[in-house]
């Protein structure tokens, strides 16, 4: 088994350092906040991801798997390199390398000779050679290994993926790097590093479009009157289109999608190609949120106007607590800017964290720790993340405590009969 540093302990980098441990490979994992490294090495997992915190105290009971400040320190007597850093993104689409450059720099002259480091972090195409050229080592090679994990999902996304992608010229690195995943019986696609960081973008950018796609059938829908879960079924019948992905709801959001779409529509452009599709992609998006929100004011009636409404689920998909390009949050901006009032509950947002107020401090949502406590006097109940607890709503009692009769289900979670057969005026995603 291999020895792995793991430079950054956010989303990604934390995830695969507990899936490597687990696969019997000896990690370390480096952070630059001794805060938080000393609460990840006492097994304190900082983000909610489902089976995360078992992997990660299996990880530290075993010896696997540890914790460290500084990413020299990790990667000093490392075989295998992983950068794990952010690489946030401008208004254009263009990405900052100064995270990645930065930790490029701090481990090059600790590397161990015949080195392996991989490029693990969401980057521009060429960044191989960007960091290549930072760590300035002719004996380490520079690998692009890009993630595919998606939020709630991504410890079995990582061990049970659909395939693993492996990006470098130097024929011996990629084999090694490959061995580090022998145990996981999936497709290994060996390609160029241009290839492999292409692959990325080009993947969140497809699933983007095929969002983007059925919103525009779910306004259709709404328009010829037909049902869009009944026409996304029958879509999803054929093998050629596939039923993921075929879900309407507010507007796709997240850490990935939009940024990557954005990101390939700038490395068009710097290439000279006007991506106009994935222009119109983000367009239709944007227009969701617009079309989404308005369902949400016009669900209102004049009677309890100067009521609030009540908010269910904040984080951008179930299964997580990230708030990041949430696409509640972007229905909510539009929403607060027509003078409502909003109460919202999210399992995975604690009132007391004040996460909301120090992410979107312009963003007035008063945060609660109950459901029914939102929807108190509440002139529409509106549902944003797609939580499974929410279909198991008491709508007697809600029919009791709210003012208005209106819900709002921008997930299509509810089966509509139930609350309407409680009074309520049920309005979903092109029903």
């Amino acid at each position: 088994m291999a020895s792995i540093a793991i430079i950054g302990t956010g989303y990604v980098g934390l995830t695969t350092g507990a899936c490597f441990s687990h696969l019997g490979h000896d990690v370390i994992c480096a952070d630059i906040d001794p805060e938080k490294v000393a609460r990840l090495q006492n097994g304190d997992v900082p983000i909610v991801e489902k089976g995360l915190d078992r992997l990660v105290d299996e990880g530290l009971r075993s010896g696997k798997l540890s914790f460290v400040v500084g990413a020299a320190e990790a990667s000093k007597h490392a075989e295998f390199h992983y950068l794990c850093v952010p690489t946030p993104q401008s208004d254009d689409g263009s990405a900052d390398l100064s995270y990645l450059q930065t930790a490029a720099k701090e481990i090059s002259a600790v590397l161990p000779e015949n080195s392996v480091v991989v490029n693990k972090s969401t980057v521009p195409v060429g960044s191989t050679r960007v960091v290549a050229r930072v760590l300035g080592r002719s004996d380490v090679a520079v690998v692009s290994n890009p993630e595919f994990l998606r939020e709630g999902t991504a410890v079995s996304d990582f061990l049970q993926p659909d395939r693993i992608v492996i990006g470098s010229r130097d024929q011996e690195a990629s084999i090694r790097v490959a061995a580090l995943y022998s145990r996981i019986a999936t497709p290994i696609m060996v390609t160029d590093p241009v290839s492999a960081e292409t692959i990325k973008y080009a993947s969140n950018a497809f699933l983007a479009s095929k969002l983007s796609f059925v919103n525009a059938i779910a306004t259709l829908c709404e328009a010829v009157g037909a049902d869009v879960n009944d026409v996304v079924l029958g879509m999803g019948y054929d093998s050629r289109i596939g039923r993921e992905f075929l879900r309407p709801g507010p507007g796709w959001g997240g850490s990935c999608f939009p940024k990557d779409t954005k990101a390939l529509a700038r490395i068009a452009q710097d290439a000279g190609y006007d991506f106009r599709f994935l222009n119109e992609v983000l367009q239709v998006n944007e227009e969701q949120f617009d079309r989404t929100a308005k369902k949400v004011v016009d669900s209102i009636s004049d009677e309890v106007s100067h009521k609030h409404i009540a908010v269910l689920g904040l984080t951008f998909k179930a299964g997580t607590d990230d708030l990041r390009d949430s696409p509640s949050i972007e229905v909510l901006k539009r929403v607060a800017a027509s003078g409502v009032r909003i109460k919202a509950y999210d399992p995975a947002v604690l009132a007391e964290d004040n996460n909301m107020a120090t992410m979107y401090p312009d963003l007035e949502i008063e945060v609660v720790s109950d459901p029914y406590i939102a929807s108190e006097g509440a002139a529409s109940l509106v549902i944003l993340t797609e939580w499974d607890e929410f279909t198991w709503l008491d709508f007697d009692k809600l029919a009791e405590i709210m003012e208005g009769s209106s819900i709002v289900d921008a997930r299509n979670l509810l089966d509509p009969t139930i609350p309407r057969r409680r009074g309520f005026d049920y309005i979903g995603i092109g029903r």
